[in-house]
């Protein structure tokens, strides 16, 4: 999982729904083939967008009521709150420079 910080229902709020940047919320799982693909790319991007977006990920199977909580019905499928509000939704795995072409937008 790299050095993403992992949040679940106890740490949602305070690291989510009251961050002062942009988070971009990866839900994933461990099975999920697409999942470990888009997980280095997201270890990638993150130093690039350092002060400007926060990236955490939520294990659907360890977080099951957030995933529900919040629709996600496919993974990988990554939420970008701002001032916890949903502001974008990403499903699917992207190459790097289209995913920070879809995320810069909401910077």
């Amino acid at each position: 999982m790299g050095d993403l910080k992992a949040v679940d229902e106890m740490n949602f709020e305070a690291e989510v729904l009251r961050a002062t940047l942009p988070v971009l919320v990866d839900f994933w799982a461990e099975w999920c083939p697409p999942c470990k693909k888009l997980g280095p790319t997201l270890d990638k991007i993150a130093p690039t967008l350092d002060g400007r977006l926060r990236i955490v990920k939520v294990n659907v199977q360890e977080a099951a009521a957030l995933a529900t909580q919040y629709g996600v019905m496919n993974i990988p499928t990554m939420i970008i709150f701002k001032n916890g509000a949903e502001v974008a939704r990403l499903v699917g795995n992207r190459a790097e420079s289209k995913l920070i072409q879809d995320i810069e937008s909401y910077l």
